[in-house]
């Protein structure tokens, strides 16, 4: 009798009346909306997450939609979709952290709950090579990067500099055994070095010409009123002190000696500009402008930080 139930239930509700992916498409954008879904994980609204997770749990190309909008879903695929959307409705879990993937432009890295997401106004400017804070990509042969999270930047800079031997520092195993799995799917292990410290105090010294940190840097008053998506990620990732700037201070006093006389430093420190500026009056430093913002990252040279 119990089956006959459970049939009966699947005639109505989504599992029962959704048919195509146009059907489960428009359903899912509801769901998103009216749960008040927060998208800051890389993709820009309700649709496009929509999009995104019912290619993915059905395994299809993420770049073509139209073929498939009128094809129809079979009963257990369904199940797999509503799975996937009250994940995302109810539990207010990220995108990625159901798919276990995150992308930067072409590159596709492994994800999970012990990694932040990967997100970087960085992806972009490294996809020229860091033009033109770094005239020659070849002439790069040591770089960092600093909070390397899931390895994405680490790996990012490696295509970018192709003579470079990179360390890929976090104060986080989690997020290092991550980073180890993505590094091996690149096949980089040979030039990526990963070491377990906070901030530059476990790094053994030596000097770079690049070093790039994407730190923690969320106000506490930012932190405590994150979206619940936020939630998800691991809290160290996200804060750091009461301005957000604890971690680049150590930073700042500590780069110096790691980089070349010629070296550079760049650090992401979001929509902090205005508070980072009162807090190192003395610095000048240049903000960057790219194609999803201004004034995102800023970047000091060697001699700019003695």
């Amino acid at each position: 009798m119990e089956d006959d139930e459970h049939d009966h239930e699947h005639e109505h509700g989504p599992l029962g009346e959704l048919v195509t992916v146009r059907d489960w498409l428009r359903y899912a954008v509801t769901r998103f909306n009216r749960a008040g879904c927060f998208f800051g994980h890389g993709l820009p609204d309700a649709y496009d997450e929509a999009v995104y997770l019912i290619l993915h749990t059905l395994a299809l190309p993420l770049d073509r939609l139209e073929p498939f909008l009128d094809a129809c879903i079979p009963g257990d695929e369904r199940e797999d979709i509503l799975e996937a959307i009250e994940k995302r409705a109810v539990d207010r879990l990220p995108a990625a952290y159901i798919t276990g993937e995150a992308w930067l432009g072409e590159f596709r890295f492994k994800v999970d709950p012990r990694v932040i997401i990967p997100r970087s106004y960085f992806a972009e400017l490294l996809q020229d090579g860091f033009n033109p804070w770094i005239q020659d990509p070849d002439s790069v042969t040591a770089a960092m990067d600093m909070c390397t999270g899931s390895g994405c930047l680490a790996i990012l800079m490696a295509f970018a500099f192709p003579n470079a031997e990179i360390v890929a520092v976090d104060i986080s195993q989690d997020a290092l055994d991550v980073a180890a799995e993505n590094i091996a799917t690149y096949h980089l292990q040979d030039r990526i070095k990963l070491v377990l410290s906070d901030g530059f105090s476990a790094v053994p010294e030596q000097r770079f010409d690049f070093i790039l940190s994407n730190p923690p840097y969320v106000t506490q008053e930012a932190v405590d009123a994150l979206p619940p998506e936020y939630l998800h990620e691991p809290g160290i990732a996200l804060g750091s002190g009461e301005d957000g700037l604890d971690l680049v201070r150590k930073l700042l006093v500590d780069a110096p000696r790691y980089l070349k006389p010629e070296g550079v430093l760049a650090v992401e420190v979001g929509h902090n500009r205005a508070i980072m500026e009162n807090a190192f009056p003395h610095l000048t430093p240049t903000w960057l402008s790219g194609p999803s913002g201004d004034d995102k990252i800023f970047i000091l040279e060697a001699g700019q930080l003695l």
